[in-house]
């Protein structure tokens, strides 16, 4: 049975969002925190790590299929999103840093996740199914019209997301394997409509999760398409569904099991097929829940109340692809986060499916709703953008004393300077949020993408003021740089330095930030100076004649005590 669509959209809903505006509200989001900084603690700092060690690798091709970083393979068993960074920095000009040319193809990387989304939530609500009521009189919106409402609403719910912030500018595998389930997710749904490109973004989708951490995510997705895609085949013909409307082919169908089988026997055959499930014990079932509740609240921020609306409206149509396809796209993850250690990165694949499930509900929003989200998002974003501004001006002049001494104690030893090109385009951001205000309460009502526009815009807004405002404590508080230097001024000019038990995210930032030779203690060329962590101290004796070091104090991160280091120097030989 053919059930009534709950969308009620008239012509004059659909206006056209400026693409001007559009382009601006994303590279507003994409490029601040691209200059002004390093890579932080600690996935980010540890994946470029293996980014500058495939670059300056001579080792040839068996290198770049087994990245090792002082003969530490990745605790994300992935290879793509290393060989990106490390092209990246073999192509870049000699007066850009490394990590910035890292950063630029990660930044191309969300930019090309926004893309299609995009195009896959407009060839979604292009299906017959999707479609808005027609009235009786005529002055329904347009089919591609509604489409392309639905599409940009989406877009402005993914940029709005709280989750993407921080983890959509790292250079993390996380990222890579969002980009690529986001092609998977277009491939599938553009495939009635075209060819070349969906099959080319299924390839690229599934190949990339294979090579990027997630076969097991890119192979459940992939199969659950396939399903999703025979059963929408077999219930076509019953329903009263015009000739017009364009289905899956037997052959694309097809296509679909193939290249995910390929892609999941590819990353078996080089190792990277593996089921990390970590599930929790009965007496830590019931905080995990708990711990797990509150990161998908927060995450999802503000498409999850949106989403489940849509799953309320629609639900006569759960079963039509532009509500089936998105849903999977976000069970997987979220079943992912749930049953695996990397939870807030398992969740980041999801955000693109909750944004197109959040757009499917503004065509069945009342007045009233659209209002209370509105409100609700100016209070908010305006009330963040408050904060982060008086934080900035106590930094800079002590006032008010509170949050000062606040940072203080937070990041000691940092020391506020003032930079005029960041506050500038911190005011610029202000001014146009303003605006954004005004216009949104003005006489532009009708679009159907307006109560979206807020929340975008008003994490836009944060992101800016945070990485313009804020970037040179934030740089202080997360990068390695200060210990690094710490150390540097210790042992003097770049050598060798042997570590025992330091992690991935230590030897890199002493490789990057230091230019040190680190070596392992055990098994290692002998150095003249030795770092080690505080939790294999106790061990340090039945490895090393402590008679023959001496120490030489312990350097300390300013803002984390808990990656604190302890340095050695070596004496003269005592039969050690």
């Amino acid at each position: 049975m053919n059930h009534p669509t709950p969308a009620i959209v008239a012509q004059s809903a659909v206006r056209r969002l400026p693409r001007i505006a559009l382009l601006l509200l994303c590279a507003a989001y994409l490029m601040p925190g691209l200059l002004g900084r390093g890579p932080w603690k600690s996935a980010d700092i540890t994946a470029f790590g293996y980014m500058a060690e495939l670059a300056q690798s001579k080792d040839g091709i068996a290198a770049w299929f087994d990245p090792l970083l002082l003969g530490l393979r990745p605790e994300t068993p992935a290879l793509f999103p290393y060989w990106i960074g490390a092209w990246a920095i073999k192509i870049a000009p000699s007066w850009i840093n490394p990590d910035l040319a890292v950063r630029i193809a990660f930044a191309l990387l969300l930019a090309g996740t926004f893309t299609v989304t995009w195009y896959a939530v407009y060839y979604l609500a292009r299906t017959y199914r999707a479609q808005p009521v027609a009235f009786a009189f005529g002055g329904e919106a347009r089919p591609t019209d509604y489409a392309r409402a639905i599409a940009d609403g989406a877009l402005l719910a993914l940029i709005a997301s709280l989750g993407l912030a921080q983890l959509g500018h790292e250079t993390t595998p996380a990222l890579a394997q969002l980009f690529f389930a986001s092609n998977l997710f277009f491939g599938v749904a553009a495939l009635p409509y075209r060819r070349i490109g969906p099959f080319a973004a299924l390839i690229l989708g599934t190949f990339g999760l294979a090579l990027s951490g997630g076969p097991t995510v890119g192979l459940t997705l992939g199969i659950g398409c396939g399903a999703i895609l025979l059963m929408e085949r077999r219930r076509l013909p019953a329903e009263e569904v015009p000739a017009s409307e364009p289905t899956y082919s037997t052959a694309s169908i097809a296509g679909v099991f193939v290249i995910t089988l390929l892609a999941g026997a590819l990353a078996g055959a080089l190792g990277l097929l593996q089921w990390r499930i970590d599930l929790p014990t009965s007496q830590g079932v019931l905080p995990e829940v708990r711990s797990q509740a509150k990161l998908l609240l927060w995450f999802t921020w503000p498409a999850w109340p949106l989403a489940i609306w849509t799953l309320w409206r629609w639900r006569r149509q759960l079963a039509a692809r532009h509500v089936a396809l998105p849903l999977w796209f976000a069970a997987v993850p979220l079943l992912a986060t749930w049953t695996t250690n990397f939870s807030e990165r398992s969740l980041l694949l999801g955000l693109p499916a909750f944004a197109t499930l959040a757009a499917f509900a503004l065509p069945t929003f009342r007045r009233s709703v659209a209002a209370l989200i509105d409100w609700f998002t100016l209070l908010f974003f305006s009330g963040s953008a408050i904060i982060i501004w008086v934080i900035w001006v106590a930094m800079q002049t002590g006032v008010p004393a509170k949050p000062a001494a606040n940072v203080a104690k937070l990041a000691p030893g940092f020391v506020p300077q003032f930079s005029l090109a960041p506050f500038l385009f911190a005011l610029t951001a202000t001014l146009a949020w303003a605006w954004l205000v005004r216009w949104r309460t003005g006489r532009h009502r009708a679009a159907l993408w307006k109560t979206l526009v807020l929340p975008a815009g008003g994490a836009a807004l944060c992101w800016m003021l945070v990485m313009t405002l804020w970037l040179p404590v934030l740089d202080f508080a997360r990068s390695y740089v200060p210990q690094v230097n710490a150390i540097a001024e210790r042992v003097g000019q770049p050598g060798c330095i042997s570590e025992l038990a330091l992690g991935r995210p230590h030897i890199a930032a002493l490789r990057y930030h230091g230019n040190f030779n680190v070596q392992p203690l055990v098994g290692g060329p002998p150095c003249p100076w030795l770092l080690v962590s505080p939790d294999a101290i106790a061990k340090l004796h039945e490895i090393v004649n402590l008679e023959s070091w001496r120490l030489v104090g312990t350097l300390r991160r300013p803002t984390s005590p808990g990656d604190d280091l302890l340095l050695y120097q070596r004496l003269a030989p005592v039969g050690d």
